[in-house]
């Protein structure tokens, strides 16, 4: 039998944010082309390598930004159960993970200066062997949330 996809979507401010994210992280592709035309200076290589370079940097921060993001943010999806939490995201592979209440541990909500200032926030869900994270909610939403999933493990948790 086939588990049914999650139906939970992450706010749409998230793709912006991550937009935002991936154009500061794209400042790196253009450390090739920096290191080629320093290389520039002290040896003679062929000029046309340095304009291939920043064109090739150019054309992957444009592809991550405006194509990736999207996929990524359009693939995220999560469901709260009574008895476990369910995460399905990833752009060319895919990762469905389960997490049973039972092994929730801490529940926390946490917000990057980005992320505060479109009002967002992530939920993160530790358990003894990692920490999973809800990215991209409403303040409201991940607070509910929070509480949600904080309730329903101490209520799964024999112990209490």
């Amino acid at each position: 039998m086939m588990r049914p996809t999650p139906d939970q979507a992450l706010d749409e401010r998230t793709l912006t944010v991550w937009k935002i994210a991936a154009a500061i992280g794209s400042i790196l592709y253009f450390v090739f082309p920096a290191a080629y035309w320093g290389a520039l200076k002290f040896w003679e290589f062929p000029d046309w390598i340095f304009y291939a370079l920043i064109f090739v940097a150019i054309l992957f921060a444009l592809i991550n930004i405006f194509f990736i993001q999207k996929l990524q943010w359009s693939r995220w999806r999560y469901k709260i159960y009574d008895n476990e939490v369910e995460l399905m995201h990833g752009v060319f592979v895919v990762r469905r993970v389960i997490i049973p209440m039972i092994r929730v541990q801490h529940v926390d909500t946490r917000q990057g200066p980005i992320m505060r200032y479109y009002k967002l926030a992530s939920v993160t869900i530790s358990t003894a062997a990692t920490t999973h994270e809800i990215p991209g909610l409403s303040l409201e939403k991940a607070g509910t949330l929070r509480d949600h999933i904080a309730q329903l493990a101490r209520e799964a948790d024999p112990n209490e």
